[in-house]
């Protein structure tokens, strides 16, 4: 906690201009960050899955293409949770072109 309060001493010393340049930065840096998804070497060949799960993104995403609903995931998996599942969405919405070949790959396993 002290590291945090010396940021922000300092944070304070800046003009807004050099606040706001460091604001863009952290944002660029953790906008690729989504809570609740990990992708851990040796686990699920690497790819992106739900925390606390071996459920890749991927397979919900394919899951629900084929018209499966969230409420039958959230049946199908009971270590699943709602906000699990807007996490995975999230996730599909910005990273489409990873999801769709995970999909493909794992079609022609």
């Amino acid at each position: 906690m002290h590291e945090v309060q010396e940021i922000q001493e300092r944070l304070s010393k800046l003009t807004r201009a050099e606040r706001a340049h460091i604001l863009q930065d952290l944002v660029r840096d953790l906008g690729d960050a989504f809570p609740g998804i990990e992708s851990t070497p040796g686990i699920c060949g690497g790819e992106p899955r739900i925390v606390r799960t071996r459920i890749p993104v991927w397979l919900l995403e394919q899951a629900r293409r084929l018209g499966t609903t969230e409420a039958e995931l959230l049946s199908n998996y009971p270590a699943l949770r709602t906000e699990d599942l807007a996490t995975a969405w999230a996730y599909v919405r910005s990273h489409r072109g990873e999801i769709d070949e995970q999909i493909r790959e794992n079609e022609t396993a």
